[in-house]
Formats: C-alpha cells, sequence, structure tokens
C-alpha cells in the first residue's frame, strides 16, 4: 500500500481518556480500545506516520483531584501517569493488529517506555512504527490538549486529528441543544472569540502560532479515521486565517448536519 491517495504524510491523533472508558463508567473498554487499535493499524499499512496522544481522564483528572483535596501538581502529575497506563493498553492493542508501535515517555521511567526525544520519534517513524507520546508535557498545569499541540509541532505533523464522541465542532453543546449547528471548518481566532471549548486556549494559540491545522471529528465511528487520511470532508477543520488567506469570520461556514 501506498500513500499516493493520502491526504497526510505525518500526524498526531489525540485521543481523550474518557473514550475509552466505552460504556463503562471507569477504566478501559477492551471493546473500544480494540476498535482504535483497528483503526490505526489499518492507516498505518498505509504508510502514514502516525504519532498519538492520548489522556488518562478515564483513570484520574488532575483538576477533579485538586477539588478533593489534592495538590495541584501531585494531582497532575497522578494524571500524567495515568496517560501512560492508557498509552500501555493502547500500545499492545496496536501491536495485536500486526502494527508495530513505541511508546515514548515525557518523564524517564524505562524500561516502560523510552524517554522522549524527537529524533527517536522520527527513527521510530523511519521503521514504521506507530509512536505513542504519554506523560503529556511532563509537567504540571498543561493538558493533554497542550502536550498533543507541542508534539505535533516537534514531530512537524501535517495536521492533529482531534477524534473525539462528537462529530466536530459546534456553536454550541449538541448533547445538550439539538439546534446546534456544526461549523465545516472555522479560525483559530473565531474559536477563541466564540469561547467554544475545543482546545485549551495554550493549545489553540500554539497551533495557531505555529500553523499546525486541527480536524475534530468522531473517532468512535469505525472508519471515520481512514476517511479524513483520504481527504473525506468529515469533521471539523480548525485553521489559521493568516495561513489560509481566508477572513476570520467563519458565520458562512456553518452548517445543520
Amino acid at each position: 500500500m501506498t500513500t499516493q491517495s493520502n491526504m497526510y504524510k505525518r500526524i498526531l491523533l489525540k485521543l481523550s481518556g474518557e473514550s475509552l472508558m466505552g460504556k463503562q463508567q471507569y477504566g478501559i473498554d477492551e471493546n473500544r480500545l480494540i476498535e482504535y487499535a483497528e483503526q490505526i493499524a489499518e492507516i498505518s499499512k498505509f504508510g502514514i506516520e502516525i504519532g498519538i496522544v492520548v489522556g488518562g481522564g478515564n483513570i484520574f483528572r488532575g483538576l477533579q483531584g485538586t477539588q478533593k483535596g489534592f495538590d495541584r501538581v501531585k494531582g497532575d502529575q497522578m494524571g500524567m501517569l495515568a496517560t501512560v497506563i492508557n498509552s500501555l493498553a493502547l500500545q499492545s492493542a496496536i501491536e495485536s493488529k500486526g502494527a508495530k508501535c513505541k511508546v515514548l515517555t515525557a518523564i524517564r521511567m524505562e524500561p516502560i517506555g523510552e524517554f522522549f526525544a524527537k529524533q527517536k520519534a522520527l527513527d521510530a517513524f523511519k521503521q514504521g512504527c506507530v509512536v505513542i507520546f504519554s506523560a503529556g508535557t511532563g509537567n504540571p498545569y498543561f493538558t493533554t490538549d497542550t502536550g498533543s499541540a507541542l508534539r505535533g509541532i516537534e514531530i512537524e505533523a501535517d495536521i492533529m486529528l482531534k477524534g473525539t464522541r462528537v462529530d466536530g465542532v459546534y456553536d454550541c453543546d449538541p448533547e445538550k441543544n439539538p439546534n446546534a449547528k456544526k461549523f465545516d471548518k472555522i479560525t483559530f481566532d473565531e474559536v477563541y472569540r466564540r469561547g467554544l471549548k475545543v482546545l485549551d486556549l495554550t493549545a489553540t494559540a500554539m497551533c495557531k502560532e505555529n500553523n499546525l491545522p486541527v480536524t475534530v471529528f468522531d473517532m468512535d465511528t469505525k472508519g471515520n479515521l481512514k476517511k479524513i487520511i483520504e481527504g473525506q470532508n468529515i469533521g471539523t477543520l480548525i485553521y489559521s486565517a493568516k495561513e489560509q488567506n481566508e477572513p476570520v469570520n467563519e458565520n458562512q461556514n456553518i452548517s445543520n448536519e
């Protein structure tokens, strides 16, 4: 298989920890894990270089911990370790589907995973490995959204793909408002102006300043990741207006899908 008909050569895939819960209230749903692994292994066989960041909210969220009396720094460190658990589970699932996979950690913890360095990631891509970046940025007060933006920029990804349970970006929460309107595309500036909770502010600024576009899509629908790679118009593209030379106002791009 070749990448001739594919849109991207190298991607950064962001997965939420909550999505790994599936229909459970906590932990990892094995069926959801396998579904994700199958989609990832499938596009890996096309020659796509894949970096992945997965959250840890299905196990522990630092901010929630502080509300229960945890020190913020220790709470965030616990959250980082939760991402490592998810990363190891995803690595095992991906390898079970016939794709090579390596875990790099932002905190030293050999032999669980190698300490992150850009060149290690690039070398692994050359060897045909999917690379999972775990433990966030390695620092407290930063989310895995920011970790995704950072790693995506570092590895010079063509795009960040944010897989969620929602099929794109809406002007309000579609799970609460049935009249919510979906954007086909929207600028980072407009996301900020509207206060849309797609990425945290740090991640939004990093992606904008470094021209890393983001596509938000429904990862829970099997086959969607392949559709994105093939260039099919699903999800919502978030981009820099300056880079695309387009106006900031995206009202004309709202759809009712």
